[in-house]
């Protein structure tokens, strides 16, 4: 009988089929549930080459196939009810120098000590109904890579907030006069974590004094007439904030004439709209009325912005100015039950120009 051929058989110095290492890689990203797409991919190719190389971790592989493809229908399901944008938002939130602040438009709150400034760790929402310190009116995302610098920051969330106001208040007069804009913004710290947020806040300028019942005065609140009343208004009044930055005419004439030249184009559009609208019969007559001295304020300002020197610009300016002073849009705002006490300023006169 010939010899049979060697076998292998038990040695205690045999080394075992080495465990494969994608296999190991798919199941600790299918467990942590990070990258569940590499981590299927992974899983599959662990089982080609366990197969081709005879190594160990089949088990391995396809149990982090498995969580894998779990943890990339999970992801999908996030980003289809939105539920990703709530999770980033929450760690965005928790990296603003550890404070817990998470705000939405319409939302009120109070701060730590009631002060909104310095850096805030931490607030406590409540209803808008009882006292607070602050009521969020709007957000914005800022751009770029690197931070640019508190003054930067500073001055584009004073700038886009102040821009927002009208768009959540839009009736300027149903603003008390000692409330105005704050923002939280993004630290140096959070901004490297990935924060962008900034939120505008309305907050009481009087010290220890609290806000009460919303200020929120939008088309979620306001009817069409008395939407349709501000939105007209609001042209002027952004035609207005352009006026230029020197204090007297003589110092910027040219400057004053062209802005003088924009607000009787806005009076212009404003009366156009007032116009056009239909209005309820106990507004038709104030507001008419209010159209046609819009059109005799037009006529004043555009003289003034074809002025030949600063005497002759002031005359026309004054009587333009008088022209459209908030006294004059009272009856109409009655009609619209719109709020009817302008904003005075410090002198005792009438602050806004807002009809």
């Amino acid at each position: 009988m010939p010899y049979r051929p060697w076998a292998q058989g038990y040695n205690p110095y045999n080394h075992p089929a080495p465990v494969n290492g994608l296999a190991i890689a798919s199941l600790v990203l299918g467990v942590l549930c990070f990258l569940p797409g590499v981590g299927l991919v992974l899983g599959l190719a662990a089982l080609r080459q366990i197969r081709r190389r005879g190594e160990r971790g089949t088990g391995l592989a396809v149990g982090g196939a498995v969580l894998s493809g779990i943890g990339l229908v999970l992801w999908a399901l996030l980003f289809a009810t939105g539920g990703a944008s709530e999770f980033w938002r929450g760690f965005r939130d928790g990296a603003r120098d550890g404070a817990s602040i998470s705000l939405a438009e319409g939302e009120c709150f109070d701060a730590p000590g009631g002060a909104l400034s310095g850096e805030t760790y931490d607030i406590d929402k409540v209803p808008c109904a009882g006292g607070h310190d602050g009521e969020v009116f709007a957000s914005f995302e800022l751009t770029g890579g690197g931070y640019p610098g508190d003054d930067t920051v500073t001055d584009t969330a004073d700038e886009r907030c102040w821009g927002l106001r009208d768009g959540y208040a839009m009736d300027g007069w149903a603003v008390p006069g000692d409330v105005d804009v704050y923002y939280l913004t993004p630290t140096e710290d959070s901004w490297a974590a990935g924060d962008r947020e900034v939120t505008c806040v309305f907050g009481s300028t009087t010290e220890g004094a609290d806000l009460t019942g919303s200020l929120r005065n939008d088309e979620t609140v306001l009817d069409a007439d008395q939407v349709a009343y501000l939105k007209a208004a609001h042209v002027l009044n952004t035609a207005l904030d352009t006026v230029p930055e020197a204090d007297y005419v003589e110092d910027d004439l040219p400057g004053h004439k062209a802005w003088a030249g924009r607000v009787s184009a806005a009076l212009g559009e404003q009366a156009r709209m007032l116009r056009a609208h239909d209005w309820p019969a106990g507004a038709r007559r104030p507001v008419t009325a209010l159209a046609a001295r819009l059109d005799t304020a037009r006529a004043e300002w555009g003289k003034a912005g074809k002025a030949g020197d600063a005497d002759a610009f002031y005359e026309h300016y004054d009587t333009g100015l008088d022209l459209i002073r908030p006294r004059q849009a009272v009856t109409a705002r009655k009609a619209l039950e719109l709020a009817t006490t302008p904003l005075m300023g410090d002198d005792g006169a009438d602050s806004s120009i807002q009809v």
